[in-house]
């Protein structure tokens, strides 16, 4: 892409995020090699911490806005300036020139894509859930990966669909895999273990993987929430 048309906007979706916003933050900042980083928005869905307070201390646009990362990040969305979006996870970490390697990326037929993503643990399970998603394959796709797409093609597809609670992430890439060719960057994203660690490695990725199998059946976005909420919501 060229100059005029390769400006990315950073989305990020928070709830009572403060630690990860310390280290995200300063971390973006100093893994950028380009200028085409021309702002970092932290969308905040109600904190109670010193989230915002935090965002705002660092130089970073703050907006306010309904809980629920769908409807959060497509306030982000709505509000960037940049021509690519770039949606993070406050607890992933991207690589060194993650700016360069995701506009060397986009092109009018490659308008989205992710990092390959580790986790910051080295429970085999996790590595072996991180070594897959080398593969471009839907079924290797999460939103830890962090996702990057044209804003003008993220308008197309009308955005994260607000229906979903859970799951929003990989229902709106299996969309963008119909609409356009996606790119699995070399580069590898560093994401946070804390929910695995927190509730069971097993329990944990044998309960998602029952959701993605449910939405593959076709239920609900209703039914994946009452699922998620009754196994995982913590």
């Amino acid at each position: 892409m060229n100059d005029a048309i390769s400006t990315i906007s950073i989305i990020i979706p928070v709830l009572n995020e403060e630690n990860c916003l310390r280290t995200l933050l300063p971390h973006l900042k100093e893994q950028q090699i380009t200028k085409q980083v021309i702002e970092i928005i932290v969308v905040d869905g109600g904190s109670t911490d010193a989230s915002i307070h935090i965002a705002k201390q660092l130089g970073v646009t703050v907006i306010a806005g309904k809980k629920g990362r769908a409807i959060q990040m497509n306030t982000g969305a709505a509000a960037a300036k940049g021509a690519i979006l770039y949606f993070l996870h406050v607890d992933t970490l991207p690589p060194k020139g993650f700016d360069q390697a995701i506009i060397n990326a986009v092109s009018p037929v490659k308008e989205a894509g992710c990092f390959q993503m580790k986790f910051d643990s080295n429970h085999p399970m996790l590595r072996f859930f991180g070594w897959c998603t080398r593969f471009n394959l839907p079924i290797c796709r999460g939103g830890d990966q962090s996702l990057f797409i044209t804003k003008s093609l993220f308008e197309q597809l009308h955005g994260f669909n607000t229906n979903f609670v859970v799951y929003e992430d990989v229902e709106c890439i299996k969309r963008i895999y119909k609409k356009t060719n996606f790119t699995v960057l070399p580069n590898t994203v560093v994401t946070s273990a804390r929910k695995y660690q927190e509730q069971g490695t097993f329990r944990v990725q044998y309960h998602f993987a029952v959701i993605h199998l449910k939405s593959s059946l076709g239920q609900s976005p209703k039914k994946l929430l009452a699922y998620y909420k009754k196994h995982l919501s913590s």
